[in-house]
């Protein structure tokens, strides 16, 4: 008989959506025959994860909305669990060693009291553990808890479960969550996508959410912001390179192109938000953002050179004195930085994210599945 496949799984006492992945470790050692060998690990840095505050509110609702679609455990009423219980459960995890099923079933009852508010005692000092954790953690090429890793690649959440499922074979037991075909009526609500030119991300979400919008009678309304780079917070090598990895396998599973980049970060994603701002006022607004998009990150055009940046205009409607107009008009930078505001008004930072009406926001281009949601609710408002 061969080895035992072993994929390994890090999670984080104090992270919403590690309390929703551990519970999947039983499930997916039956299904595929696997061994899962579970590590602590401390929170993330702030580099790597920035806007702890709004990182930590937006991580209590997100896993409440999926703990709902994968039908997982997670508290009704959930709150941030103060630093002496993260503590104490670090402290009572650290002993429980290597088998998947008791670390999850301890996991999952003291992150369940940790979210509930409850008190958690704990003895001991997890400092070993934390550290042995993080350590095997950058080593697999990550940053984040609540990650899996197999063979080299790593699966942030049950989100991308489903492509660990696909290498691993057999019945998968995590469903892909995304927006359907359906169609419907919202009333013309306005969709609101934040969106950066230099997100890998927001490349793969810019023909899907015109498409949603097309479904359901929603008016796009595009807020563009500067990456964050441009906003003065870092993005460290290995959350560039995981993201770069991750819209690959995300973009084919699409059947989206992805592969050919010609970064545009600094004086091209300038020219390119001169030219969407016009684009926009134009109404060809979502034809420029896909065209360049497209550009960056599947056809590796030089958006900084004056050739380049013509033709991804003039594809999307705009003509050679549009472009004139638009690097000369700086018009664009406060209407930026308004966006970003409001972006961060609804407690969200990055991109791309997503607003229905006055509904609150979305973040991640794996949501769409649920602005479909609001948006249905919209429909069902109108009918």
């Amino acid at each position: 008989m061969g080895e035992v496949p072993t994929v390994h799984y890090f999670h984080g006492v104090s992270d919403p959506w590690s309390l929703l992945a551990v519970q999947m470790l039983p499930r997916l050692e039956a299904a595929h025959g696997v061994r899962i060998v579970p590590h602590l690990v401390p929170p993330p840095a702030e580099a790597a994860a920035p806007e702890p505050g709004l990182l930590a509110d937006w991580g209590l609702r997100d896993a409440q909305q999926l703990a709902t679609a994968h039908a997982l455990q997670f508290p009704e009423n959930p709150v941030r669990p103060s630093a002496k219980a993260v503590a104490a459960a670090e402290a009572q995890l650290a002993g429980a060693g290597r088998n998947a099923a008791e670390f999850a079933a301890r996991a999952v009852a003291l992150g369940t009291a940790l979210f509930s508010g409850e008190a958690v005692d704990g003895a001991g000092d997890a400092t070993a553990a934390l550290a042995e954790g993080a350590a095997a953690l950058t080593a697999a090429g990550h940053y984040l808890p609540g990650v899996f890793s197999f063979e080299g690649e790593c699966y942030w959440g049950v989100d991308r479960l489903p492509h660990l499922e696909a290498r691993l074979g057999g019945t998968p037991v995590v469903r892909q969550l995304e927006a359907s075909a359906e169609t419907g009526d919202s009333g013309g609500a306005e969709l609101h996508f934040f969106l950066s030119l230099r997100s890998p991300y927001t490349h793969i979400a810019a023909p899907r959410v015109a498409a949603l919008a097309r479904r359901w009678n929603a008016k796009l309304v595009l807020r563009p912001v500067l990456p964050m780079v441009m906003r003065g917070l870092p993005v460290p090598r290995e959350k560039r390179m995981y993201i770069v990895r991750d819209t690959k396998r995300e973009a084919e599973r699409l059947g989206l192109q992805f592969g050919r980049v010609c970064d545009p970060v600094g004086v091209g994603v300038e020219r390119g938000m001169a030219v969407l701002h016009r684009a926009i006022a134009m109404g060809h607004g979502p034809a420029f953002a896909q065209s360049f998009l497209q550009g960056a990150f599947a056809e590796a055009v030089d958006a900084t050179t004056d050739d380049g940046l013509r033709m991804l205009a003039v594809r999307a409607g705009l003509g050679e004195a549009d472009v004139r107009a638009a690097l000369a008009d700086e018009s664009w930078r406060p209407v930026a930085e308004a966006n970003r505001a409001e972006m961060f008004a609804g407690g969200l930072w990055g991109v791309p994210s997503f607003r229905v009406g006055d509904l609150p926001s979305h973040w991640g281009q794996d949501r769409l599945w649920a602005v479909e949601r609001d948006l249905r609710t919209r429909a069902g408002e109108v009918a």
